[in-house]
C-alpha cells in the first residue's frame, strides 16, 4: 500500500491540530514526519507518529513550547527546550548553528531539556542544504548494555555528519547500535531476520533475530567496544555542553523526555577546490572491487536520494494497519 507525501502530510496535520497545535507547528512537525518517510526512514516516519501522539497525551511534550536562551559564550550557545517538540528544537538549534556559522566560521549550539528529534539527519540535510558541514548528536534514554555488561547503561545515541555536494550531499546518520530500536521493531513486525547479528538473545548467543534481541535488551554495539566506547563520550558531550540530562538522568525519570543534544556547523570555503577535494573522494571509494556485481557502493546518504525519488513518483509504502490507526486518531 502507498500514500501519497501530500496525503500523509495532511492526516499529520490533522491529529496535530487536533491535540493542541497551533496552524503553523502542525504543519512543520507533520512535513518533517511525512518528509521522513519520504525519505525512506519509516521508523521515524509514520511508524513513529502515533507514539509521538501518545507522548502529547501523557504530557510529555508541550506543543506551545519554545526554546528559550540559557548562556551564550561566543561560538557556543545554550537552550532550554521547554519540553516543546523535539523535531521543531532541533530545527531551531540548528537554524542558530548555521547562523553562527555563516557570521564566525562556526558554530555550536546545545539544548537541554528537550524531546526525541525523530530522524537525526533531518538536520543533517539542514545543515547541508545551507552550505554547512553539519555534526549533531543527543542522547536517549539506555537501551544499549556497556561492553562486556548485560544491562542497559548507556543511550543508543545516534550520531550525524553532513557534508554538502553539489551532486548530492553526503549524510551520516547513524545509530550506535548495529540497529536501531526502530529497525529492529521493523524486522519484529515483518518477520524478517536481520542481515547481520544486531544483539545477543536471553542464552546470550549473537542473534539475527529481532524479537529476541528486543526481549533481551542487549543491542550490539556498532564496532562491538568501540561504539561502546563513542556512545558514552557523545552522552558525556550533550550532557557537559548543554548543562543537562544524562542519559542515567533520562532513564531514572522513566520517559525518554527531557534529552540533551548538540548541533554544530562549519562553514567550508565557498570555492572550486573544496568542491573538488570532497568529489575525489567520492570517487576514489568508489573505484573498490565489488563484493556483488549489483550492489554497488555507495556513499552515506545516496540511497536517501533515491528512495526520495522513488517515493514522491509512486507513492510512500506504509504499514497498512499503522496508516489505518493514524486515521483513527
Amino acid at each position: 500500500m502507498r500514500i501519497s507525501f501530500e496525503q500523509m502530510q495532511a492526516e499529520f496535520k490533522r491529529v496535530l491540530l487536533k491535540n493542541g497545535f497551533a496552524e503553523n507547528k502542525a504543519n512543520e512537525c507533520a512535513t518533517i514526519f511525512a518528509e521522513n518517510s519520504r525519505d525512506g526512514v519509516y521508523t521515524h516516519g509514520l511508524n513513529r507518529f502515533p507514539v509521538f501522539v501518545q507522548y502529547l497525551k501523557d504530557g510529555l511534550i508541550n506543543p506551545d513550547a519554545a526554546p528559550s536562551p540559557d548562556d551564550s559564550m561566543g561560538l557556543l550557545e545554550r537552550w532550554d527546550g521547554n519540553l516543546g517538540p523535539g523535531m521543531l528544537n532541533a530545527r531551531f538549534c540548528m537554524d542558530r548553528a548555521i547562523s553562527l556559522a555563516q557570521q564566525h566560521g562556526m558554530g555550536c549550539v546545545a539544548i537541554r531539556n528537550t524531546n526525541h528529534w525523530m530522524r537525526g539527519g533531518t538536520y543533517g540535510w539542514q545543515a547541508a542544504e545551507a552550505g554547512c558541514i553539519g555534526i549533531c548528536f543527543t542522547n536517549t534514554i539506555a537501551n544499549l548494555p556497556p561492553w562486556g555488561g548485560i544491562d542497559p547503561r548507556l543511550g543508543n545515541n545516534p550520531l550525524i555528519i553532513a557534508v554538502p555536494r553539489a551532486g548530492g550531499h553526503v549524510v551520516l546518520d547513524m545509530a550506535v547500535s548495529q540497529y536501531s530500536f526502530g529497525k529492529l521493531q521493523q524486522y519484529k513486525a515483518s518477520g524478517d531476520e536481520l542481515p547481520l547479528p544486531g544483539g545477543y538473545d536471553a542464552e546470550g548467543n549473537l542473534s539475527t533475530n529481532a524479537a529476541h534481541i528486543m526481549e533481551s535488551k542487549r543491542l550490539l554495539p556498532v564496532g562491538f567496544w568501540k561504539g561502546s566506547g563513542l556512545s558514552l563520550m557523545l552522552d558525556l558531550l550533550v550532557t557537559v555542553l548543554s548543562n543537562g540530562k544524562s542519559t542515567a538522568a533520562v532513564t531514572q525519570a522513566g520517559a525518554e523526555s527531557g534529552i540533551s543534544q548538540v548541533f554544530i556547523c562549519i562553514k567550508p570555503q565557498d570555492d572550486g577546490h573544496t568542491a573538488g577535494l570532497i568529489e575525489q573522494i567520492v570517487a576514489y571509494t568508489k573505484t573498490s572491487r565489488l563484493v556483488e556485481p549489483e550492489q554497488a557502493i555507495r556513499y552515506p546518504g545516496e540511497s536517501t536520494l533515491k528512495t526520495r525519488e522513488k517515493n514522491l513518483k509512486e507513492g510512500i509504502p506504509v504499514d497498512e494497519q499503522i496508516w489505518q490507526k493514524v486515521l483513527a486518531l
